[in-house]
């Protein structure tokens, strides 16, 4: 376990995963692919992400039929990220259960706030807390990252035994 939030792309354009995989990276993700439909669903199934990033044109079908799928056993969340701009398009996809969509071409900024927004979400429909605070200590489980409150602790702003730790615990619940 690396202690990063895990990212699964689910696009068969291979611009896009040269283009997000350094962005994403340098922001604590960590970054797997699939090109299909039918791989998409293995790969959330087996590797269970924390969030897709999901285009709606791939070569084997609908990415609509990966939220589909998906909805029948996970809540993790899904942003789809598409060139299709018709208004039916991104209501159907919504309906369906994606709790995002960013037309292509996007800014990573704008998408990486979209990415922490569906990530506490989730966390606040399973009743946990994205910001924890301990005495002179703040965790916060979207980012990955630890402050502390009182300037003389000492603590770094990053540690990622303690960010394993406390993914470990999240998990567990």
């Amino acid at each position: 376990m690396s202690g990063k939030i895990r990212v699964l792309v689910i696009d068969d354009e291979a611009a896009i995963l040269r283009f997000l995989k350094p962005a994403l990276e340098a922001n604590n993700y960590e970054l797997t692919s699939a090109a299909t439909v039918s791989e998409g669903i293995k790969r959330i199934a087996a590797e269970t992400p924390d969030v897709v990033l999901l285009d709606l044109g791939l070569p084997d079908g609908d990415g609509k039929d990966v939220i589909r799928r998906a909805r029948e056993w996970s809540d993790l969340p899904i942003i789809v990220l598409s060139a299709r701009d018709r208004e039916a398009e991104k209501i159907e996809a919504l309906d369906l259960g994606a709790d995002d969509y960013v037309n292509k071409p996007f800014n990573v900024g704008e998408l990486l706030a979209r990415m922490r927004t569906a990530l506490r979400h989730r966390m606040q429909r399973k009743a946990e807390i994205p910001v924890l605070r301990v005495g002179d200590l703040e965790v916060d489980a979207v980012r990955h990252e630890q402050r502390a409150l009182a300037p003389t602790s000492g603590l770094r702003r990053r540690n990622s035994s303690f960010c394993l730790f406390w993914r470990g615990m999240r998990d567990a619940s």
